[in-house]
């Protein structure tokens, strides 16, 4: 029985700042960021967004009346969490109006758990194939205004079904798996934005991505050969151009060029939005088939990383119309709307983030689906618009 993503759907703010104008803002040389970094522009999240708006409006793109009964299982991953104890999950299984015998969970492990989720939802359906899984890559990336990170935020989600006969990709049974408690990367509970080591991060990715192909391939015997491509976690583009330049070295064959015009391919749409955290590999594959001329049979590599630190290597076989059960991520990015440094950094100081006052937000000017209204009594008020 086949097992894997039967359709994928991405959702950001309405809302982006170009870089170019963030490096004059800063003083910077915009280089650094458009190819030093490899990111042309980020999402701006209004006070009225949030991961589970974010993870509902992703969904809301994928689920047909009849789809949406099929669902069992609602898992969010995410490492931008709302509440230490609710899951975001519930939030949007209410939104979404999903049946109320439907399970909900919430699973971290910085970037990485979107990839523990669609294993876990396999075996879900592996055991009871007429059901499917519904899992959710939500996140918001924080490092801080005037931080050496800042280029690096972004915000978004993408939204996957998993279920047996699956349109887009087909899960392969290998899978390889690392984890090493490494501090490269990490958010206390006291604090909304990230602490990170950046260049330690970038060699801990590195290693755990040649740790994990390297191993696949002791079990497998398979090499570069037998990929069409290899999609990346990409927290920012570059970070997957030194992965694959690592594994590739000085190589100018066949093979070599096309994995590395596939991983352009794969780039496209996050050097518009910026980091997604737990979604950025996912994004990476969505860029992938909607930019590059691939076919039904193709094997694609995907490597998952999450800081702190777990890395997986596993492969999928693509579909024949895998085109089809996508949304048109380029169409959406178009529509857009750009805003200055300025609106920028009233926005980011307009989070609700660790609040305990009751708020309100004006959510009238917004045109997503679903708002959080504000926060009252201590609970997040959340809305259908």
């Amino acid at each position: 029985m086949k097992i894997g993503i039967d359709r994928m759907a991405f959702a950001t703010t309405n809302d982006y700042l170009d870089l170019v104008d963030l490096a004059t803002a800063r003083g910077v040389d915009p280089n650094k960021f458009t190819i030093g970094i490899g990111q042309d522009r980020q999402a701006v999240v209004p006070a009225s967004q949030d991961i589970v708006t974010l993870g509902a409006t992703a969904a809301k793109k994928l689920l047909t009346p009849e789809l949406a009964k099929r669902v069992s299982t609602v898992i969010v991953a995410t490492e931008s969490g709302i509440d230490n104890s609710k899951a975001s999950a519930i939030y949007i299984k209410h939104l979404l109006g999903l049946d109320d015998f439907t399970r909900t969970v919430e699973m971290k492990e910085a970037c990485y758990s979107a990839t523990a989720g669609i294993q876990f939802a396999k075996g879900l359906v592996a055991l009871n194939p007429q059901e499917t899984v519904l899992v959710i890559a939500s996140d918001i990336a924080r490092y801080g205004l005037n931080t050496a990170g800042e280029v690096t935020q972004g915000a978004g989600a993408v939204a996957m079904l998993i279920s047996r006969d699956p349109h887009i990709l087909s899960l392969e049974e290998t899978t390889v798996s690392y984890t090493k408690d490494v501090m490269d990367f990490w958010r206390p509970v006291y604090a909304s934005e990230a602490m990170v080591d950046g260049k330690y991060s970038t060699n801990v990715y590195i290693d755990f991505f040649k740790q994990t192909f390297t191993r696949y391939q002791q079990i497998t015997g398979r090499d570069l050969a037998d990929f069409t491509a290899i999609a990346f976690h990409l927290p920012f583009t570059k970070m997957g151009k030194k992965a694959l330049d690592a594994l590739l070295a000085d190589r100018n064959d066949e093979v070599a060029d096309r994995l590395r015009q596939h991983l352009t391919e794969s780039q496209a749409f996050c050097r518009q939005v910026g980091n997604l955290y737990t979604g950025s590999l996912y994004l990476g594959v969505m860029s992938l088939l909607q930019n590059g001329q691939l076919k039904a049979g193709d094997r694609l590599g995907l490597f998952s990383y999450g800081s702190g630190a777990e890395g997986e290597f596993y492969t999928g076989i693509l579909e024949p119309g895998y085109q089809n059960y996508m949304n048109n991520v380029k169409e959406d990015l178009a529509n857009r709307h750009q805003v200055s440094v300025a609106e920028y950094e009233e926005m980011f100081n307009g989070q609700l983030g660790m609040n305990a006052d009751d708020v309100e937000f004006d959510t009238r000017n917004d045109p997503l689906p679903f708002v959080l209204k504000g926060q009252k009594n201590h609970q997040r008020l959340y809305e259908r618009k």
